[in-house]
């Protein structure tokens, strides 16, 4: 096996100084040097070497991608046994939700998006959270109408919204699964009952959190600071409550979640700590099928997850503007394509402050923002050599008539991302989330809930005109959330996503452009240095390459600023018979195939 200075030394050579740093923490976390996490399989410990390496993994007949090694294995276990992605999904979740509570889990939501090999058909499922029906449009807002300072709002129980993580399992396997069950959940148990082993980044983030955040609460600091301490890098840590709120799902369903003990438990605790949600919320949850949003590129379909989520569309948008321009022929290191890049997301992320929302509260010019016209149109805005002035919305066709204002919602960055290709050949692409780090800080039943609600916009007009975003009961807010499956000739081409808050857009568009323009392969796109720019400042990951691009950028009239991108992107590609597959250095994550 690899030596882990030369891991060290290779994962340099790849991804520039502050991702070897992170490679080599990651050795670490993964057991290939240390044996931190006990019982690792020697084909897991193999693709994080690949990982490391910067190699990809390549399979014949399945591969999984996931951002714990554990979680993967679970997954691999179920795909092995002839499972579906959609079963093994189930397994990986599970076990994300106990080995790294942060970013997703029981008490969250997600987006799935479901290629099936029988019918070609492309499917997207909607399983994000829900604002209590108690709710109001102010309800972020205080005495004197003004809004809430971001952490007041999301610590407690106010943020929570009804999650939909459990019945989105459960809606996932209905349709697609072929394995029983209540097997699914015996990994995650076992580990739960037994004891896991605490990875450095879970203990990194726990170190890290201010003491009126998650220690703020005794249940969350009873099992996050045992004895008053923050749980550290190679406890070994159980969960007994976790254990049998799975036990319960695995027999009676998700109706084990949203019904008795455990919905009136998250009930209880929530609106003892200035919450709204009630039991009937729990009962009237459903997860929801819509349209999948596919933009052309180059020589493939982008399909992903259309409103509540901005992903699809904000992705879309910027490769249908970058379709004008040559970008292969630029290269990685060429400014005039960043800058190309950089306000190709600019006037998507305008589109995407106004008119984006959950489409079964507000209308939306959907068919009109990745319409190819209006792409154009946009795209005639760019130059290679000089950055976008100012950036505003664009007018994009309506099938009515509506006057809207522009949100400035807060979206920190957290969540996770599932790849996954079965034997069958479905494709399943999931991100899923609680959304801060730590969710609300509120832990029941062994997990902990999400802080969904302050996706919404806190405010309600914007110059007299109502804000898309704003807060209605039953309404789902606006997401980031990307989960993509790149299509060509009608089979999957890409599978992919990333955590990341709205940096999420822009890690998922890049994974993209790496693969299709500039011809890197799964690994190497994950790992490649980020550049991404909302709202007008260029955010350049520092201790990469990407920090060369700096003064270019500058001189090309951008505000620059150099700092850690923490994505989390997992990518599989399907070429010629072969899955080839990638995960980001910057996680604990890997890819995992046979």
């Amino acid at each position: 096996m690899t030596s882990r200075w030369m891991t060290m030394a290779l994962a340099g050579l790849i991804a520039g100084p502050a991702l070897a740093q992170q490679a080599a923490d990651a050795v670490t976390t993964e057991g290939t040097a240390s044996g931190v996490i006990e019982g690792l399989s020697a084909e897991a410990q193999q693709a994080v070497e690949a990982k490391l390496a910067g190699e990809p993994v390549t399979a014949q007949d399945w591969m999984v991608a996931a951002a714990n090694p554990l979680a993967v294995e679970a997954g691999a276990e179920v795909l092995r046994a002839g499972g579906t992605a959609a079963d093994a999904m189930v397994a990986v979740q599970t076990v994300l939700g106990l080995v790294e509570p942060q970013s997703s889990g029981l008490g969250g939501g997600a987006f799935l998006v479901w290629y099936d090999a029988e019918s070609g058909e492309v499917t997207t499922l909607d399983g994000r959270e829900t604002a209590p029906m108690e709710a109001t449009p102010t309800y972020f807002q205080d005495e004197n109408g003004e809004p809430l300072s971001f952490w007041d709002a999301v610590v407690g129980g106010r943020s929570v919204g009804t999650p939909g993580t459990p019945a989105l399992l459960e809606e996932a396997h209905a349709r697609w699964g072929n394995q029983e069950w209540a097997g699914l959940f015996d990994r995650a148990i076992a580990l739960a009952e037994d004891g896991f082993t605490v990875s450095p980044r879970l203990a990194g983030l726990v170190a890290e959190e201010p003491e009126d955040r998650l220690p703020r609460f005794d249940a969350t600091a009873a099992y996050f600071y045992p004895g008053g301490e923050p749980i550290a890098e190679g406890d070994t840590l159980t969960n007994q409550a976790y254990a049998d709120v799975l036990r319960a799902m695995a027999a009676d369903g998700a109706t084990a979640f949203y019904s008795g003990p455990v919905a009136q438990a998250i009930v209880d605790v929530v609106r003892l700590n200035g919450g709204l949600l009630s039991i009937e919320d729990f009962a009237t949850y459903d997860v929801i099928q819509r349209n999948a949003v596919c933009v052309p590129y180059r020589d493939a379909d982008v399909c992903g997850m259309g409103p509540p989520s901005s992903g699809a569309l904000t992705v879309g948008q910027i490769l249908g503007m970058l379709e004008e321009f040559d970008l292969a022929a630029m290269g990685t290191d060429s400014a005039e394509a960043w800058t190309l890049i950089g306000d190709a997301s600019r006037l998507a992320f305008a589109d995407r402050g106004r008119y984006m929302a959950d489409s079964d509260f507000v209308p939306m010019p959907t068919k009109g923002l990745v319409a190819e016209d209006y792409l154009s149109m946009r795209a005639g805005m760019l130059d290679p050599s000089t950055a976008l002035e100012t950036v505003e919305p664009g007018e994009p066709a309506w099938d009515h008539a509506m006057l809207l204002g522009d949100d400035v919602s807060l979206e920190l960055p957290s969540t996770s991302h599932i790849s996954i290709v079965d034997g069958m050949g479905n494709a399943l692409s999931m991100t899923t989330t609680i959304e801060n780090g730590f969710g609300s800080r509120l832990f029941v039943q062994g997990f902990l809930l999400n802080n969904e609600l302050t996706d919404f916009s806190f405010a309600t007009h914007e110059d007299g005109r109502p804000i898309a975003n704003r807060v209605e009961p039953g309404k789902r807010p606006r997401s980031s959330m990307a989960p993509t499956i790149v299509m060509r000739d009608g089979a999957p081409l890409l599978v992919i996503g990333s955590p990341g808050g709205s940096r999420i857009i822009g890690y998922v568009t890049q994974g993209i452009v790496n693969y299709l323009d500039w011809g890197m392969d799964p690994q190497q796109a994950a790992a490649a240095p980020h550049l991404v720019n909302r709202f007008g400042t260029f955010d350049i990951e520092q201790g990469t390459s990407a920090a060369d691009l700096e003064g270019p950028l500058q001189e090309a009239g951008f505000e620059t600023e150099l700092r850690d991108l923490t994505s989390g992107l997992h990518i599989i590609a399907l070429e010629d018979g072969q899955l080839v597959g990638g995960a980001d250095p910057r996680r604990e994550g890997i890819a995992l195939g046979e």
